[in-house]
């Protein structure tokens, strides 16, 4: 019988940044419904910043996300200003429920399967955010010497590195700057990396970016109130904003001092949105164990059917 040969996989060289929530499992352990809450709150500041910066998300899992650049410089800007978008949204919030985010950038040549990237280039930079300190961001001499003169940041040499399934060691650099300053990202939509991997782009006017900090800042601040002015403010400012359908349904609950059922539905939907596009069983047992006659109760089933049937099920 012949053998059929796979076609050959596409191959090409980006700049990756892989982050992932600091203490995940202790603030899910803690408060599993805020901390739920708080996690897509930052993912859609983390999310919106990616997409500025003109990155492409390649994947998400649970508390990681891993986001691919066709320019090392825009990777490093985005990364920066992620982490100073959260530094303001995390101010708002007590001190137990902060979320801090670790960074890791490579630059390297990478598999593409699937719209997903894969191979050592990838796993470098997963290594490298487990290596950043909360708040932090890590970065291979690579990456370090393609930025030299091009950014203003210092860079912190932290020495060589034995990392997991990666047979040489790995420079590493940790990444110098201001997290309560407010960084400037390109003003452009998020374009696919194309024939390699660019130094910098200054053809487009800069937009300052943590502007969904502070809707976040001000959402946060109104979400537990009873009083229907509040969430009339919130409209007034954000008429279109990621909370705005949330607020018209507190205004329109007949009491708004009795509004249980719309709480319970509102943490449900969040906790859902956190888990959706994961691939951990876990996620999904947890979900129909609190919500067993929940609104995505057969959605849920259903991903939990597939994982188990996949080869990646666990």
């Amino acid at each position: 019988m012949p053998t059929v040969e796979a076609p050959p996989l596409e191959r090409k060289l980006v700049a990756i940044l892989a982050a992932d929530v600091e203490g995940y499992s202790r603030l899910m352990h803690d408060d599993e419904e805020q901390t739920l809450a708080t996690l897509s709150a930052h993912r859609n500041i983390i999310d919106a910043l990616i997409a500025a910066g003109r990155g492409e998300i390649s994947g998400t899992a649970g508390d990681s996300v891993l986001a691919e650049f066709a320019s090392v410089v825009d990777a490093v800007q985005c990364a920066v200003s992620i982490q100073q978008a959260l530094t303001k949204a995390n101010a708002v919030l007590p001190a137990k429920n902060r979320m801090l985010l670790r960074i890791g950038i490579n630059v390297g040549d990478v598999m593409v399967k699937d719209g997903g990237i894969f191979g050592d280039g990838v796993n470098v930079a997963a290594r490298l955010e487990a290596i950043a300190e909360p708040g932090g961001i890590c970065v291979t001499r690579g990456v370090r010497d393609h930025l030299r003169d091009r950014m203003d940041y210092e860079f912190e040499d932290l020495g060589e590195h034995r990392v997991k399934n990666i047979s040489r060691p790995v420079r590493v650099f940790r990444v110098c700057f201001d997290p309560n300053a407010t960084a400037e990202l390109p003003q452009t939509e998020p374009v696919a990396p194309t024939e390699g991997v660019h130094l910098a782009n200054d053809q487009n006017p800069p937009v300052a970016a943590g502007a969904d900090a502070v809707e976040l800042a001000f959402w946060q601040s109104v979400q537990a109130s009873n009083d229907p002015s509040e969430y009339q403010a919130y409209l007034a400012q954000f008429p279109e904003g990621d909370f705005a359908a949330l607020a018209q349904a507190r205004l329109a609950t007949p009491s708004i001092s009795d509004q249980s059922s719309t709480e319970d539905r509102t943490v449900e939907l969040e906790f859902w949105n956190s888990i959706k596009d994961t691939e951990l069983r876990v996620m999904f047992e947890a979900y129909l164990e609190k919500y067993p006659d929940g609104e995505f109760r057969s959605l849920a089933e259903i991903r939990l059917e597939t994982l188990a049937s996949g080869p990646a099920a666990r």
